[in-house]
């Protein structure tokens, strides 16, 4: 077991699971899930819409809701699950100043097969268009504390057993998973 972690953040590429990892692993260890994309401006969705990548500026605000949300959450008392993207080491700095032992758990996944999820999804307002963006963005948080690599092409029942054994919780104290 690993030092305490007090919340933790799903990230990756779009395609990768961060919604369905973060709200399963939320469920699993009784946390209360965050998702990302219900933070960001209308602006920023138009533009993502529109098959524009974001900037840092574009993300910069956007950050700063995360971050408070996930430190309102942790100073009520619970354990706060945030899917986001948090593609660069700057934006991930950025969230762990809301609380003190902040997780990440990586969603590692291939270009191709991230291209292909996307592609398959209805209603998001991320385009296929933009995964190539995504992979250019990203830093993986390689060496970064609190961080745990996983295969974002694992079955979500076995991502999120791995996730919950790493952030510290015991079997007797989760809520169940029903294999999918």
């Amino acid at each position: 077991m690993i030092k305490h972690i007090s919340s933790l953040v799903v990230m990756g590429v779009a395609g990768c699971g961060k919604s369905s990892v973060a709200q399963a692993l939320a469920a699993r260890i009784g946390g209360v899930l965050i998702e990302g994309d219900a933070f960001h401006p209308q602006a920023n969705v138009d533009k993502m819409a529109r098959g524009i990548p974001l900037t840092d500026e574009d993300r910069a605000g956007w950050l700063d809701r995360l971050s408070d949300e996930i430190e309102r959450v942790a100073n009520g008392g619970q354990r706060a699950v945030l899917a986001c993207s948090a593609l660069k080491q700057r934006y991930r700095n950025r969230l762990r100043t809301a609380t003190a032992s902040l997780g990440f758990i990586f969603l590692d996944l291939p270009p191709a097969e991230a291209l292909r999820r996307v592609a398959q999804r209805e209603s998001h307002f991320m385009p296929a268009s933009l995964v190539e963006s995504q992979f250019a963005t990203l830093e993986r948080p390689v060496a970064e504390p609190l961080t745990l690599t996983v295969d974002g092409t694992l079955s979500l029942a076995s991502i999120v057993r791995e996730a919950a054994a790493w952030c510290g919780t015991t079997q007797a104290h989760l809520n169940y998973l029903q294999p999918v």
